[in-house]
């Protein structure tokens, strides 16, 4: 039985679209990458973390399709570590062109420069660095998963709403850990803000039996502060942070208030519905590489159901375009900067437990929208390779 929301869009839809049978093969990649030993395995990332997302968004399309003679396929490829991606990318665009990408930052780029890519319309759902939006940004590759700027942006924005503006940071030495790092400054000089005090973590010691001893005097020379900070992409330490400092204060980043595309304790917006289906798919909450591939290939069906169009060209000018919006459970629509192909959206900040807020927040306002108070504005990207 279909719910009367859905029941509703698909009735817009289906009013409002085209009617023109197609067939739309979207195929997803994931290169495998071997995780980093952490302190605890108490969190390991799923092994079909992403992908079970695309599997979501592919149930929503064939549903739409089916009023509109659409049929939906998804494929997907697994390549072992070490494994030929760009071999396994090449295979794919023989059969289409449309591509949903999981990741590291160099392959994607490397994917996006085949000659056969140049034309088509790849997403990515998993790699958040802030370059891939800008410098080396590339027309062909588009974003549903915040950059580190975006979640960086969106903590700052709390932070001046809460007064907080004494900061100390805690930097781990891990995969993205100076990226994220990177990020927090940036964004920190953007909202008139300041990382007064910082320490590199250097710990290789049994934090589960050592964290009440170790991080009240590792902290104890940061100084005071309003908020600590921890740069910590693979959470190796910072699970250990909050409640052992030196001084009781709360902690942000990788623990306490942490900045997500998407977060099992996000309930508003119809996002409790959305949690629902993809636990019954899946059998564990939905993460935000899962909400960011669910993005992608809604987006294209999105696109497929308002243009009538299958062919990529076709539908990046749409999705870049003034009149696409999707429909994301965050509150309000979500579109795409034309200036760097990121999906605009709101970031929920949260703890382990509830939503605390979702940026961006009262009175930090913008030209065009508010969203673009979050990551890389169009003034600030060096992105050259969209149509400005």
């Amino acid at each position: 039985m279909i719910r009367p929301f859905i029941a509703s869009c698909l009735l817009t839809a289906v009013l409002a679209a085209p009617l023109q049978a197609a067939e739309i093969l979207v195929h997803y990649i994931r290169q495998e990458v071997p995780q980093p030993p952490t302190l605890s395995n108490l969190d390991a990332p799923p092994a079909d973390l992403g992908l079970r997302g695309a599997q979501l968004a592919l149930e929503d399309n064939r549903t739409t399709g089916r009023f509109l003679g659409q049929t939906w396929t998804l494929t997907q490829t697994s390549v072992a570590p070490g494994g030929d991606f760009l071999a396994a990318v090449s295979a794919a665009l023989a059969e289409t062109d449309l591509l949903i990408l999981d990741a590291p930052a160099d392959q994607l780029l490397a994917a996006a420069d085949l000659p056969q890519a140049a034309q088509a319309l790849l997403f990515n759902a998993s790699a958040p660095d802030t370059d891939l939006r800008g410098a080396d940004c590339r027309a062909n590759l588009l974003h549903t998963l915040p950059s580190r700027a975006m979640l960086s942006d969106a903590l700052m924005q709390f932070f001046v709403t809460r007064k907080w503006d004494k900061i100390a940071m805690i930097e781990g030495s891990g995969p993205g850990d100076a990226e994220m790092a990177q990020a927090y400054d940036r964004s920190a000089n953007k909202f008139g803000l300041k990382i007064r005090a910082r320490k590199t973590w250097a710990f290789d010691a049994d934090m589960r039996r050592n964290a009440s001893a170790e991080v009240p005097l590792f902290t104890q020379d940061l100084g005071d502060y309003d908020v600590l900070l921890v740069a910590d992409e693979s959470n190796d330490f910072a699970r250990y942070i909050p409640y052992n400092t030196w001084r009781p204060r709360p902690v942000a980043g990788a623990e306490g208030l942490t900045p997500k595309a998407w977060d099992r304790v996000v309930e508003q917006w119809g996002a409790a519905q959305l949690q629902s289906r993809f636990e019954t798919l899946a059998g564990r909450p939905m993460d935000s590489v899962d909400y960011a591939a669910w993005a992608a290939l809604r987006t294209l069906g999105e696109a497929v159901t308002r243009t009538g169009a299958a062919d990529a060209p076709g539908l990046r000018a749409y999705i870049l375009g003034p009149d696409f919006e999707l429909g994301g459970f965050k509150g309000r629509p979500l579109t795409f900067r034309p200036w760097n192909g990121q999906l605009r959206q709101p970031i929920a900040l949260t703890h382990r437990g509830a939503l605390v807020a979702q940026p961006p927040l009262e009175g930090f306002l913008h030209q065009t929208s508010e969203l673009d108070t979050l990551g890389l504005d169009r003034p600030e990207t060096p992105c050259s390779a969209f149509a400005q």
